[in-house]
């Protein structure tokens, strides 16, 4: 497989699934040598190249859509608002992410291949007017900080056999939609675990701090990839310029966007309700619910002490192969302010909506480590969903086959990210008191 084949699914990080990417305590423990260095023959390889590969790997917005039509046979993309988001996106790249010969490779490739599905949708909808048809009724939506057992939450929640959770694989190839007849065993599903094998040569210890699979639910931001308005991109890449665009911009036509993609999976291999997850919705719950007003929000909560070092050092691993020149207390830096915001529009969207529908509800990270199960059963109770046995017993077979650091423990601190405690734990007061959470939970 060349370089340029190097498909890393939109977001490897924040699609992973299982206890390892919740319970782990984060970094490996003084392993420097694993840390960011890539095997011998990608080094080797990169030392005959130019620093970042700009004359070999375009980012050019024009190149990478004429690439995508030659590779399809198609020209329609669909609605043309996507070109606004994809040129600052290309141009932050360039200004801002200090992209590696690596870091090129990777971006080069995930908008291509984004480029080249939402090619092959419009044509699949286009061929198959069914497909608009499609009703999404009463998805159900995990979101809350980013490292507070979301991810766990969501892997439970998607092995309820009557649901359908969007997984790693159908999402990175989504076309032809999917059939429930071959859902198990499509050709996409061995594709998608060889391209992801490359996340052990491109970032060695990932799967310490993220359990990743074809077959695992995949998250929300690497759908609104797809109209390169979505936070997937800044998690990967520091695109600051595209991040200052993008929060001031109005997130519904990524939501749109990403009703439409369901709409796609759903056509043929449908289920009783959609399972979805992202941190990120915090930033759009208005925008959500404008595109899915009856979906139901699942909050999960946890102490931002033991939040903050974990996503610096998850942000880290996802970035540290693609930049020679990451600094991490940069990282503690954009990582506090920005989950802050994000905090705070959590609480200001509660208390502007309410609850008396019963749409909302929150889970406590210390609870949901303590049993996981008894955690889904008040979310069936509250929803009113019928957790069968047969659903059950599918839980508990994921938890006792992902169980607690399976690839390694990690571990992380404040400090070295330049975060002091004091400091963190004033800037998050209003959030701990607002949803009762005990210090160190």
């Amino acid at each position: 497989m060349s370089l340029e084949g190097l498909n890393l699914g939109g977001y490897p990080g924040q699609f992973c699934a299982g206890r390892t990417a919740i319970k782990g305590t984060s970094r490996p423990e003084n392993n420097s040598a694993e840390k960011k260095i890539l095997p011998k023959l990608i080094r080797s390889i990169c030392r005959f190249l130019p620093a970042n590969g700009s004359s070999l790997v375009s980012l050019d917005e024009k190149t990478l859509l004429n690439k995508a039509h030659k590779q399809t046979g198609l020209d329609d993309p669909g609605s043309e608002s996507f070109h606004e988001a994809l040129g600052v996106l290309l141009k932050s790249l360039e200004s801002d992410a200090n992209l590696n010969f690596i870091g090129r490779v990777c971006a080069h490739s995930d908008i291509l291949r984004m480029l080249c599905n939402r090619l092959r949708l419009q044509e699949d909808r286009r061929r198959h007017p069914q497909i608009a048809e499609q009703i999404i009724r009463r998805p159900l939506f995990i979101t809350g900080l980013p490292r507070t057992g979301s991810t766990l939450l969501h892997a439970l929640l998607a092995q309820d056999v009557s649901c359908r959770a969007p997984q790693t694989w159908e999402v990175m190839h989504p076309s032809p939609p999917p059939e429930r007849v071959s859902y198990n065993y499509d050709p996409r599903i061995s594709k998608t675990a060889s391209e992801l094998k490359w996340l052990d040569i491109v970032m060695p210890g990932f799967r310490r701090v993220h359990l990743i699979d074809a077959r695992l639910p995949q998250e929300c931001i690497a759908i609104t990839g797809h109209a390169f308005i979505s936070y997937v991109f800044e998690s990967m890449y520091f695109v600051y310029s595209y991040r200052n665009w993008h929060d001031r911009q109005d997130k519904r036509p990524a939501y749109e966007y990403h009703k439409q993609f369901l709409q796609h999976l759903q056509w043929l291999a449908p289920g009783d309700h959609w399972v979805l997850k992202a941190p990120s919705h915090l930033f759009a719950l208005e925008a959500l619910m404008q595109v899915y007003p009856d979906a139901r929000i699942v909050m999960t909560h946890r102490d931002p002490l033991k939040v903050l070092p974990s996503c610096a050092s998850f942000t880290e691993v996802l970035r540290g192969s693609f930049t020679d020149c990451l600094d991490r207390k940069k990282v503690g830096i954009e990582i506090a302010p920005h989950w802050q915001k994000g905090a705070r529009r959590a609480i200001e969207f509660c208390q502007s909506n309410g609850n008396s529908d019963g749409r909302f509800f929150n889970v406590l990270y210390a609870d949901l480590i303590r049993d996981p199960m008894a955690v889904v059963r008040l979310i069936y109770n509250h929803f009113d969903m019928a957790l069968t046995d047969e659903t059950e017993m599918a839980m508990l077979r994921f938890l006792a086959e992902n169980p607690q650091n399976r690839h390694g423990v990690h571990r992380y601190s404040l400090e070295e990210f330049g975060l002091d405690l004091d400091t963190e734990r004033r800037r998050f007061e209003f959030y701990t008191s607002f949803f009762g959470i005990e210090p160190g939970s």
